[in-house]
């Protein structure tokens, strides 16, 4: 084997080891935390950073919150000088957060009193403080959304700042329960750094930087050849959003993807400016949606890591939908509008790349939000999964959670045992996905009855503007949501009582090429 064969397999091996680190603080705080939303939905993610705050390395879990922490953790790692025994929290989306729910946690690690890099962690809250239960109003503005949380210290000298964690729980619902998943996410970055601080020794500082900086060498020469694989020349597409809940309908995303020698521009001009709902998103979730899609366009064997994040420019103008500025509320922007970014994307991608991008997948995470406040309150959240788009070489996918999502269902038994609600049906939603050459995958139906009064929010889309198909493919069925049968809108806020049974259908995926013609008939384009 040639030098640069060894060399690429001494870094695998290395990328390998910091994977498994961030794997195995993933592991952790999935055991050990407290709600169903993190411990049974795994809605949380793990990432070591170099001492720069570029990414070292990250666990197979959520790409919003992976892409967007990347994206972010350069201005937040230099805006302060960092101790040993320090933990910094935040959930601010316009200082390095995505949205309310989703609380980061950062820890500095040092090896003989040298910075060596950091281990962070991003967990979703069901309970951050909103009027809302489940904390995912249909909201207007960011105080309406919960607790805001700005980079603050929650440990110094290895001891949690009680007082000021405090401050936080005694705004929430369940307090004994977010506090059992802020000590999981505290041990998960614990465990990190003991990790990250163990290898560092074991290879010397030196070695280990001498590793990293040819770990994202690799990449960045990976990613390159990937990109140059791209033809040249500008892909435009535009997609809609259905609405923002508060009149705003058909909310345009443009995207113009430039691919020239020096690398891509992927360009926003055209977009809708910033809603009065909260399908606003921050930059680090756009770029999050954006580096995702090019991140599947490369090798396997990839690094994940800052070199990863090389060669892809993006240009959003300040101020429309997928660069918000703050007070705006945000709360559907990370989970909505990074669906449909991607969406956006894939579509300008594949005029280029035909056989390498599926048709549209659901283009939405279904959120559903419930509970109640005062005596004996409880918050749920979850998201749903649908139907993934077709491809040129096969079906797509059904019932899975797609692209910025990589979350678990609420599993039926603890669903019930933790909150007063019955599944009623949980099924595949036959039928759904787009017919084709190769039809889309199909979406799920799910049906909760109520076993005491509660408060709902729904931010859904795709009930208007379905998932587009490719090459004559058909587009997915739309989804629906209906309280005890009649309909409701996208993104809606009502007050449930006992006995009564909400049901969602959530979209199918979008076909890939012309259906044969006796399907023709079958097409699943609009609504059922």
């Amino acid at each position: 084997m040639g030098k640069q064969g060894s060399n690429s397999v001494e870094l695998g091996l290395f990328s390998s080891r910091i994977a498994a680190i961030c794997e195995e603080m993933g592991a952790l705080l999935g055991r050990v935390a407290f709600s169903p939303n993190i411990r049974d939905r795994l809605d949380y993610s793990c990432a070591l950073f170099n001492a720069s705050g570029h990414l070292l390395g990250q666990a197979t879990h959520i790409p919003v919150h992976l892409g967007s922490m990347a994206y972010a953790m350069v201005d937040l790692v230099g805006s302060r000088r960092w101790q040993p025994g320090e933990m910094l929290i935040l959930n601010d989306p316009y200082r390095g957060g995505t949205h309310l729910p989703d609380i980061t946690l950062v820890a500095p690690v040092f090896v003989a009193a040298q910075l060596v890099g950091f281990a962070a962690n991003r967990a979703h809250h069901a309970d951050i403080g909103s009027d809302a239960p489940g904390s995912m109003p249909v909201s207007r503005s960011l105080e309406e959304e919960g607790i805001l949380i700005p980079p603050s210290l929650l440990m110094k000298q290895g001891e949690i700042d009680e007082a000021f964690l405090q401050t936080i729980l005694e705004g929430l619902t369940s307090p004994d329960t977010s506090m059992g998943d802020f000590n999981a996410q505290v041990a998960a970055n614990l465990l990190g750094a003991e990790r990250l601080s163990e290898l560092v020794a074991a290879l010397t500082v030196e070695v280990f930087e001498e590793q990293e900086r040819g770990l994202q060498a690799w990449a960045q020469s990976l990613v390159s050849q990937s990109l140059a694989s791209i033809p040249p020349g500008c892909y435009e597409f535009e997609d809609y959003l259905d609405d923002d809940g508060h009149g705003h309908q058909a909310i345009p995303v443009r995207v113009a993807v430039k691919v020239h020698e020096n690398g891509v521009t992927v360009d926003f001009s055209g977009t809708a400016d910033q809603v009065e709902g909260n399908l606003n998103c921050p930059l680090p979730v756009t770029a999050a949606a954006v580096f995702y899609v090019f991140r599947c366009l490369m090798p396997a064997h990839t690094p994940a890591c800052h070199g990863a994040l090389q060669g892809v420019a993006i240009c959003a103008p300040e101020g429309c939908v997928v660069n918000a500025r703050p007070p705006a509320a945000v709360a559907a922007g990370n989970v909505e509008t990074s669906s449909r970014i991607v969406d956006v994307v894939c579509g300008a991608l594949a005029q280029a790349l035909p056989s390498m991008l599926a048709a549209a997948s659901q283009g939405s995470m279904n959120n559903l939000a419930m509970g109640k406040r005062g005596e004996r309150g409880w918050d749920y959240y979850e998201t749903l999964a649908g139907g993934m788009g077709a491809a040129h070489n096969g079906n797509g996918r059904s019932a899975r959670h797609s692209h910025m999502t990589n979350t678990l269902n609420t599993p039926v038994e603890v669903l019930e045992l933790n909150y007063p609600l019955r599944i009623k049906q949980y099924a595949i939603r036959r039928g759904s996905g787009g017919a084709g050459k190769f039809n889309g995958g199909d979406g799920v139906v799910r049906r909760y009855e109520f076993l005491e009064d509660a408060e709902v929010s729904l931010l859904t889309e795709r009930r208007i503007h379905a998932p587009w198909g490719l090459e004559g493919g058909n587009p997915g069925m739309c989804g629906r949501n209906q309280l005890d049968g009649q309909e409701l809108p996208g993104k809606t806020r009502f007050d449930a009582v006992t006995g009564q049974v909400l049901t969602i259908m959530t979209p199918g995926g979008g076909g890939y090429g012309v259906p044969p013609t006796h399907m023709q008939a079958k097409s699943s384009r609009g609504r059922e």
